[in-house]
């Protein structure tokens, strides 16, 4: 849903134009120094980019689920850290606040979120509770006005920078599964709460991850999100569907990005005489490329648009993942070969990094393996209700 054309064509001029004017230049400095600058991080934080999903009651732009993907797709179009530093804030790191959080909860953490005062993280994973994120063992036992946690989480986007976990811990401990899992909002100056030095990755240079320890963790009572415990599992449910649809778009953003390359070079580059777009199996990578961009962003829109409307989207989020995180895959490896030898070299071009960078998103939030398990999941539910 669209509420006003205008505003939005505006909002997505001025985020084309950071992306071009900011952002672009400053991919190397990113990469060398492995960390998006303050000065970016103000700047970003100015241009209010740290509140598009939150609320405007919460000072942030309140975007629906439609203007958020068509932002993401903008904004994703440069090295993948810059949206990834505001991406939790807008996504994961404030959607289960904003879903389910009591009012007294989002009045004290949202505008800080929104502003980027704070950055969020989502606080799931764990190293025996990965794809079967049900079966966490983080543990929170209540104890007067306070819950207790201990537990260990792994591979948590932010964490080695954020002020705010959302902490997904189990409150039954006699519980299995999804049941008896409740969420918690926890601080990081809360005694107790560490969080391990940025992994060393493949790529995404820039973007923090890391461990998050909880040992003896107290967190008050009203930090319960939505103040009542055995709802936590349901709560991620309805950030990671959300996020599904948003990641899809944070991975088409990437794949236009490297097809822009590969076209800038395919049209300089020359070979007996030719410009190599004029080959035909070259031509034919390229036109595989837009495709899967058209495709994936036909989906993603649709899908947004269903949501806004009110209708369940379990299935056609895991779909968008699935298929735009695949579909960048894809595009990343025919425009590194493209450019051929150049591709594979550093000093030449940022297509090497992309290809790195964009690996990662066939794995996180669901790998692509368990999202073709999901689909059938949820297409065998729906032939289930229809018979009912």
């Amino acid at each position: 849903m669209i509420r006003d054309q205008a505003t939005l064509d505006a909002l997505l001029a001025d985020v084309r134009s950071w992306v071009r004017g900011v952002a672009h230049p400053a991919e190397d400095r990113v990469a060398e120094a492995n960390e998006v600058p303050d000065d970016i991080v103000r700047d970003m934080a100015a241009c209010g980019y740290f509140g598009w999903s939150i609320p405007e009651a919460y000072g942030g732009l309140g975007l629906t689920t439609e203007e958020l993907v068509l932002g993401a797709i903008e904004l994703s179009q440069c090295a993948v850290a810059f949206r990834a530093r505001v991406g939790t804030n807008t996504g994961i790191g404030s959607e289960a606040l904003v879903a389910d959080g009591t009012e007294e909860q989002k009045r004290e953490y949202l505008p800080r979120l929104a502003t980027g005062e704070i950055t969020g993280s989502f606080a799931l994973t764990e190293p025996e509770a990965g794809s079967d994120a049900s079966a966490l063992t983080t543990a929170a036992r209540r104890d007067g006005g306070d819950y207790v946690l201990d537990g260990l989480k792994c591979y948590i986007t932010n964490a080695p920078i954020a002020g705010l976990f959302t902490v997904m811990a189990r409150t039954d401990p006699g519980s299995t599964g999804a049941r008896g899992v409740s969420a918690f909002i926890v601080e990081r100056d809360s005694p107790g709460l560490t969080t391990s030095a940025p992994y060393r990755m493949m790529g995404q240079a820039g973007s923090p991850v890391g461990e998050v320890r909880f040992d003896g963790v107290r967190v008050p009572a009203r930090n319960l999100i939505g103040g009542v415990e055995g709802q936590g599992f349901r709560t991620a449910m309805k950030v990671l569907n959300k996020q599904r649809i948003h990641l899809a778009a944070l991975c088409t953003g990437p794949a236009i990005r490297m097809l822009d390359l590969a076209m800038y070079h395919a049209e300089r580059r020359r070979q007996s005489g030719r410009a190599i777009i004029d080959f035909q199996l070259v031509a034919a990578m390229l036109a595989d490329c837009q495709t899967e961009i058209e495709a994936a962003r036909a989906l993603i829109l649709q899908t947004a648009r269903a949501r806004d409307d009110g209708r369940d989207i379990a299935l056609e989020a895991s779909i968008c993942k699935y298929f735009a995180s695949e579909a960048c895959g894809r595009v990343a490896d025919r425009c590194v070969q493209v450019f051929g030898g150049a591709g594979y070299v550093a000093d030449n071009a940022p297509i090497e990094r992309y290809y790195r960078d964009v690996r990662l998103f066939r794995l996180y939030e669901g790998t692509s393996q368990i999202h073709q398990l999901n689909i059938v999941r949820q297409m065998r539910r729906r032939r289930q209700d229809a018979r009912a």
